[in-house]
């Protein structure tokens, strides 16, 4: 199906450009794009993995499909469909490059803009695949994956867990896969993630068991999506538990506990507000702690983006390519 045109139109109001025939791609760069180019300063990716920043190119192949409508979502909710049609991505790889070289022309005109930048940020080197839906619902996902490996661009996937059967099939996995584990327990999970299939629970444990297989194969990474009132409540030692039996269960080689923030879509949920953003002080508690759990060192932090990196070995932090 194509997007719905609301849908459409809300997105682009949102600065996202849509791309394919089918209309289930998009690109947007994101914040961290706009503080590279005008004033240097660069997301936490690239000070802890060593991705740059301004070539970046942030995109989803699966815009409008998800399992879950998780609350903290910045997504716009209440288009969720299932698309019955599918862009092929060597059909649709050079109109993604172009939509983000067409989203970051204006940046050219600005005097605070540094041209060097500007100049490489055309030719992206790091593909973001983590802006909106669930990309494991995009079936060529390991194709796509494949023509970024063969342009020399690295990749980070960002998933719910919820297709494991996915990730299991692919030839081709990204740089780094990211598993997003927003709740310690079932009933938190069932509150928070609001997922749309009836087994999201059984399926996300499916993935974090398969997960230590993979890391031959590609960078684990869980996520900790942490919103204070629903999924974090600072100092509880049984909810810091219950995170890293999960933890343990996957055994990554890296853990990111990361504060909400406040943006998107969940602006527009009731009971959503500033008052769920948790500090930073602790987000770094709760990763100290976690840490301590798990025999895992608190390798790096970033204030700005209320994130902690824990690992096991701090010499695989840095991205070899």
């Amino acid at each position: 199906m194509v997007i719905d045109p609301a849908q459409k139109r809300a997105l682009e109001r949102q600065h996202y450009k849509i791309v394919g025939p089918n209309e289930h791609f998009g690109v947007k760069p994101c914040h961290w794009m706009r503080q590279k180019l005008l004033y240097g300063r660069a997301c936490y990716k690239e000070e802890f993995y060593g991705i740059q920043t301004h070539r970046c190119m942030q995109m989803a192949p699966a815009i409008n499909d998800c399992t879950h409508q998780c609350v903290f979502c910045w997504r716009t909710q209440g288009f969720e469909g299932r698309n019955e049609k599918w862009d092929e991505p060597e059909a649709v790889f050079e109109q993604l490059i172009d939509a983000q070289r067409l989203l970051i022309s204006g940046y050219k005109g600005d005097e605070r803009c540094d041209m060097k930048l500007w100049k490489e940020a055309q030719e992206p080197k790091q593909v973001a695949i983590s802006l909106s839906g669930e990309p494991t619902m995009y079936p060529y996902l390991s194709d796509f994956i494949g023509i970024c490996k063969r342009r020399g661009m690295t990749t980070f996937v960002v998933t719910n867990g919820t297709n494991p059967e996915v990730l299991e099939k692919m030839d081709n996995l990204p740089t780094q896969l990211y598993v997003t584990v927003a709740a310690p327990d079932k009933e938190t999970y069932k509150s928070v993630c609001r997922p749309l299939i009836d087994d999201g629970w059984q399926k996300l444990n499916r993935t974090l068991e398969l997960l230590p297989s993979l890391k031959a194969r590609t960078r684990t990474t869980i996520r900790h999506t942490l919103v204070e009132g629903y999924n974090f409540h600072p100092g509880d030692e049984k909810e810091m538990r219950g995170y890293a039996k999960l933890d343990e269960k996957a055994d990554p080689m890296f853990i990111e506990p990361k504060g909400y923030v406040f943006v998107g879509g969940s602006r527009t949920r009731e009971g959503m507000g500033m008052k769920n953003m948790p500090s930073h002080e602790n987000i770094r508690k709760f990763g100290e702690a976690l840490g301590t759990y798990l025999g895992h060192q608190l390798a790096l932090e970033r204030k700005d983006s209320r994130v902690v990196l824990l690992t096991k070995d701090k010499s695989l932090i840095k991205i070899q390519v």
